[in-house]
């Protein structure tokens, strides 16, 4: 099982993903967790990636996938992934793709969570974290002045990019940079939708079933024109085919016709009635002519 979890901060993916790897037994591989880590152990890398995480910013891709290429070549992910934060962008995607084919682990599914702006803002600017063991909890859900972590007593903490100005940030740019992601992913008939809003075990099992799905090929994948013409098959500039007129009904035509057909003998009546006045005129002009000549033939 080789899956890439996508979604905005506060979709679920972290614990979503643990949940996967709890069943199937699968290392949750979270961009997230491996650079907090960095910045723990205050490693070069760490950081550089914690100037960037505390504006609410996407660290650089070299840094992400360094860490990455480390992570999946340990032996615990030789059957499989659930890779959670990474890819971001469409440049991640591809160098993933060239990762995933070099060790011989291309991914078999996309799971998408869509859930709405405002459940994320409420998610992410209400989550606390234990800096012990990590544990997330949200305040709303949290019973009322309750601070502290159930496990082990720790006190929670709101990590910088938990911030409320902060978390908008984060949703603007993953709106810019991860949202091409769905469509380059649907092109390759790997992405599935999955409403997360519900509870953990209604989302679970919606991921379940759309992780299980067959396949589809990406031969029969409709993509949309834009798409087309960034893969340079239709031209983006090439005009929409017209929309075809409805079909008039057949009373409506012949209603048409006879309006028609009226109009024509009415214009005809008209044209007749004209030259039948001419015609009478000129019989009337010829009359006296006609007159003087017979009365010199009876003389």
């Amino acid at each position: 099982m080789r899956i890439v979890l996508l979604g905005a901060p506060g979709s679920g993916k972290g614990t979503q993903a643990q949940r996967l790897q709890a069943k199937y037994g699968v290392p949750q591989v979270s961009s997230g967790d491996l650079l907090r880590d960095a910045v723990a152990r205050d490693t070069e890398l760490g950081r550089r990636a914690k100037v960037v995480m505390d504006k609410g910013q996407l660290v650089s891709d070299d840094i992400v996938l360094g860490l990455i290429r480390d992570r999946l070549a340990r032996p615990d992910a030789a059957n499989g992934f659930i890779l959670d934060g990474f890819p971001r962008n469409i440049e991640q995607a591809n160098a993933l793709s060239a990762l995933l084919a070099e060790i011989g682990q291309p991914v078999d599914v996309v799971l998408l969570l869509d859930v709405r702006r405002e459940t994320l803002i409420q998610r992410l600017a209400g989550r606390r974290t234990c800096p012990k063991c990590g544990t997330v909890y949200n305040v709303h859900a949290l019973p009322a002045g309750v601070t502290q972590c159930s496990k082990d007593g720790e006190t929670l903490y709101q990590r910088p990019d938990d911030r409320e100005d902060v978390v908008r940030e984060r949703l603007e740019v993953y709106a810019q940079k991860t949202q091409p992601l769905i469509e380059h992913y649907t092109k390759q008939g790997l992405l599935r939708r999955v409403a997360a809003e519900g509870t953990l075990e209604e989302v679970f099992e919606r991921m379940e079933s759309a992780a299980l799905a067959k396949p589809v090929p990406a031969s029969k994948v409709k993509v949309s024109r834009r798409a087309a013409a960034a893969s340079g098959k239709v031209s983006a500039k090439s005009p929409a085919r017209k929309k075809a007129r409805p079909q008039r009904s057949r009373i409506a035509k012949r209603g048409k016709a006879r309006v028609g057909a009226t109009s024509v003998r009415k214009k005809s009546t008209r044209v007749a009635v004209r030259k039948g006045r001419g015609k009478l005129a000129k019989k009337v002009a010829k009359r006296p002519a006609r007159a003087v000549r017979s009365a010199r033939r009876a003389k």
